[in-house]
């Protein structure tokens, strides 16, 4: 089993894994000739689905495996490897292997960097044990609990100039077999009543952590609590509806407030019939079409909205893949669920695009 790569666009994936890592402690990575795919299923809040173009992340590839399809399947502690990456922000050159210390599978990003004269030499420290009982040591400057490895035999040398430095972050993992991995697929959803393209999202995180905040403190009593012993299923929800005339709205109702937020202008896009069961016909059929016949274009009537009802806390987490950017198209099927894909810009044109896709169950009202 091999695995190796040459990191190019490290400013994404430290991205990507910042906001998966806020749904999650782990992620299922799933390594393959065609793509790469994090998943992360946590115990409540939103589920996430991303399938990345290998040329998305990695410049060089390599991956040799004894399992069909020739696979590696992987537990990847998220805050580990976010925190591993983001030290490697300003390498001149950062690479990723699966390798094996003291029968300790990891997964070893190898940075390197310039180290230039004068340069204090920082204090040792060491790293407390993680969830996966693995204590690693780490000689100066780590702050991030995993385990650093030099190229020279000495510590490093801070006296000459524009010297070149290796250093090896080992993140322990584990290797997953086939038949672990085996009942891992993606949920099922019924065709969308509404599907349209969101506002930036960094921009809708703003105003729904606004709403959140403002629901928390509408149920907080004069002691300060929260009044639900700790029940977060009876905080108010945000109800998030979109029409197929371009419009959507964010609304907070409470007993005590009713306020909203409302886009319009913005895109529906259309059906591609080779993906759509029935072609032409089905279309014509296509829940969203009927959606489309019942509203307006102004976004008056009542009718033809789809409704979600959201967590605030897990939507705002969720909106985070903002700082990713791409195009988010926003799937509702009404009363049931919100599936968002995001579409990474891809920098080759030529290239493989890549989708992150989120299953956000409603609530009830």
């Amino acid at each position: 089993m091999r695995f190796r790569a040459d990191i190019q666009n490290n400013n994404v994936f430290t991205k990507l894994t910042a906001s998966l890592s806020s749904l999650g402690p782990v992620a299922w990575v799933k390594l393959s000739n065609e793509d790469v795919r994090f998943t992360v299923i946590p115990d409540q809040g939103s589920s996430v689905w991303a399938a990345l173009a290998i040329d998305q992340i990695f410049e060089t590839y390599t991956i040799q495996s004894a399992a069909e399809n020739n696979t590696i399947n992987l537990e990847v502690p998220l805050q580990n490897l976010h925190r591993a990456l983001k030290s490697a922000q300003n390498a001149s050159h950062a690479s990723i292997r699966l390798t094996k210390k003291n029968n300790i599978p990891l997964l070893s990003l190898t940075i390197t960097t310039a180290v230039f004269a004068g340069a204090p030499k920082p204090a040792t420290q060491s790293a407390p044990p993680d969830e996966y009982g693995y204590n690693p040591g780490f000689p100066p400057g780590d702050e991030f609990g995993n385990q650093f490895h030099t190229d020279e035999v000495d510590e490093p040398s801070y006296d000459r100039l524009n010297r070149e430095t290796i250093i090896t972050q080992d993140i322990p993992i584990k290797v997953l077999s086939p038949a672990v991995v085996a009942g891992l697929t993606e949920p099922r959803s019924r065709e969308p009543d509404v599907h349209i393209i969101l506002p930036p999202l960094l921009q809708l995180k703003s105003i729904s952590d606004r709403f959140t905040k403002l629901a928390v403190s509408s149920t907080k009593p004069a002691n300060g609590s929260t009044g639900f012993r700790g029940n977060t299923t009876r905080m108010p929800k945000l109800e998030l509806s979109a029409n197929m005339h371009g419009c959507l709205r964010l609304r907070l109702k409470t007993d005590a407030m009713d306020i909203s937020s409302r886009w319009t202008g913005l895109s529906n896009p259309e059906l591609d019939p080779e993906t759509v069961e029935g072609g032409e016909d089905g279309i014509a059929q296509h829940p969203s079409t009927i959606m489309r016949s019942r509203g307006d274009p102004e976004g008056i009537s009542d009718e033809g909205w789809a409704v979600v009802r959201l967590d605030g806390k897990d939507w705002g987490k969720v909106l985070g893949i903002g700082r990713v950017g791409g195009r988010v198209i926003a799937c509702f099927c009404d009363e049931n669920a919100l599936i968002l894909y995001v579409y990474l810009t891809n920098e080759d044109p030529g290239g493989v695009e890549s989708v992150i896709t989120y299953y956000i169950s409603s609530y009830s009202q």
